[in-house]
């Protein structure tokens, strides 16, 4: 993407370019929507499809969009095109994004926030480096607000401060990373298992670290199937288990019954030092103790780890997230470090010291009682969002702990690209956060279904059956309906 050309009345003297009333808003377009990339724009892949039907190749560089970097004239510090040229590419930016917030709704990150007092924090360098309980040669740190969160999950799923270890990873992935991570070092012959309605970084973290991985079937739900589990832990029954546990797939937001899968360990003869469970609750690990009759996470049952992201339910600027682990486990990964004056255990070295800053504040603002309200809203409007769906004639699917929306894909993919929405096969999901307002989703189900009357209304193509993916009686299709 070309950015926009420098306005002639904006170049002139240095103290003139921004003067009182310069509107950098004046140079900005509207965005167009990215092109449709198609499987002639981008060939020879074997890595499959993305969501616009494109092949997706790794190993090559395919930019649909680039600001290039360019050296400064030699006279620039005198004219002031240089800033000029930037002030109107971050208008035009920010312009960008506040168009592509307002029609977000398949990615589980709340977006309303503001942070606005933290700005005074930001010309400074913060880094947690190493063990955030360790003090170490570096100054500039937030390791008193990381340790103020930290210790606010601890109470949320129960575990004494003296009793556990953790620390705010960079995303969620890193603490799926670090969590099984932990079980392969108490279990260094252990067995992974996980549902194949797992993220992709459980996956991701069996290949990095060499670990067997046995796949789990799951149910319509998305919930792991513990009777397929029982069989695959018989048939390995002379190795540890090192078990991921979902609380909320990514593409259904179905919630493993932690319960029964202990239940199903310990029916299948694995004591409880014979096994490891992490708890993946990247988006619900948040939601789940506000909700009445989810089952509970907590060290009270014998589990290893949790880990939750902090951009996602939370809402932060900046990819975040909490690992929590046992302290009787952690010995097995820390090491000093005579660089730091430190002991690590994390996976990253360098930590975002402001990522704590800015959970310590919302968790202060909202405490338990606001996320509770919260969460309440955010299944309140599900059930909004499903019912219209399926008053329309549209399939749709909720699990009863979730705020994930699960409906027939769209035919159209500039629709999906427009709502970013997330799509698997036939399905696509919506997720309910706390910045989707009724409003918001009734302008996308006013437009889904304008649209929707034109992609059908010749009778000759059909809306898809997705009685495979979200049940029978979740399906709206010709059959049945």
């Amino acid at each position: 993407m070309e950015a926009a050309a420098v306005p002639a009345h904006m170049i002139g003297e240095k103290a003139g370019i921004l003067a009182e009333d310069f509107d950098p808003t004046a140079v900005v377009d509207v965005e167009p929507l990215p092109p449709v990339v198609t499987s002639d724009d981008v060939v020879g892949s074997k890595e499959g499809k993305n969501q616009n039907g494109g092949e997706i190749v790794l190993g090559r560089n395919v930019h649909t969009e680039c600001l290039e970097v360019t050296e400064p004239d030699a006279n620039d510090e005198f004219t002031g095109d240089r800033e000029a040229y930037m002030a109107s590419v971050l208008a035009r930016y920010r312009k960008t994004l506040v168009e592509r917030t307002k029609h977000h709704l398949g990615y589980p990150y709340n977006l309303d926030f503001d942070y606005g007092a933290l700005g005074q924090l930001q010309h400074f360098s913060i880094n947690n480096l190493g063990d955030p309980f360790i003090e170490s040669n570096y100054g500039v740190h937030s390791r008193q607000f990381e340790v103020g969160v930290l210790d606010w999950f601890a109470r949320l799923w129960e575990i004494e401060k003296s009793e556990y270890w953790g620390y705010m990873t960079n995303c969620g992935t890193e603490g799926n990373l670090h969590g099984i991570l932990v079980g392969r070092e108490v279990f260094p012959d252990g067995i992974l298992f996980a549902s194949r309605e797992s993220h992709y970084s459980v996956f991701k973290a069996a290949r990095m670290y060499r670990m067997e991985c046995v796949k789990i079937d799951c149910l319509i739900s998305g919930e792991i199937d513990c009777a397929d589990f029982k069989i695959k832990l018989l048939a390995n029954k002379d190795k540890p288990a090192i078990i991921n546990v979902n609380i909320g797939t990514t593409v259904k937001g179905a919630v493993d019954d932690l319960d029964l899968v202990i239940q199903t360990l310990e029916e299948s003869g694995f004591t409880h030092d014979r096994f490891y469970i992490h708890c993946d609750g990247a988006l619900f690990g948040l939601m789940m103790p506000f909700v009445k009759r989810a089952p509970k996470v907590t060290f009270k049952k014998p589990i290893g780890s949790v880990s939750v992201s902090g951009h996602k339910f939370v809402g932060c600027p900046m990819p975040c997230g909490v690992q929590i682990t046992r302290m009787e486990h952690i010995n097995t990964l820390s090491r000093n470090v005579e660089y730091l004056a430190s002991r690590d255990a994390t996976i990253m070295g360098s930590r975002n010291g402001h990522a704590p800053i800015f959970l310590w504040y919302t968790l202060n603002r909202k405490g338990y009682i606001g996320f509770r309200k919260e969460v309440q809203k955010c299944l309140r409007n599900a059930h909004y969002l499903k019912d219209r769906l399926l008053d329309a004639g549209i399939s749709a699917m909720l699990n009863e702990l979730s705020s994930t929306v699960v409906f027939e894909r769209p035919r159209d993919e500039e629709f999906v690209r427009r709502w970013q929405l997330a799509c698997q096969g036939n399905i696509a999901h919506v997720v309910v956060m706390p910045n989707v307002t009724i409003e918001k989703l009734d302008d996308f189900l006013n437009e889904l279904t304008e649209k929707r009357s034109t992609w059908y209304q010749d009778g000759q193509v059909q809306p898809p059956c997705i009685a495979a993916d979200v049940g029978n009686e979740n399906c709206a299709c010709a059959q049945h309906k």
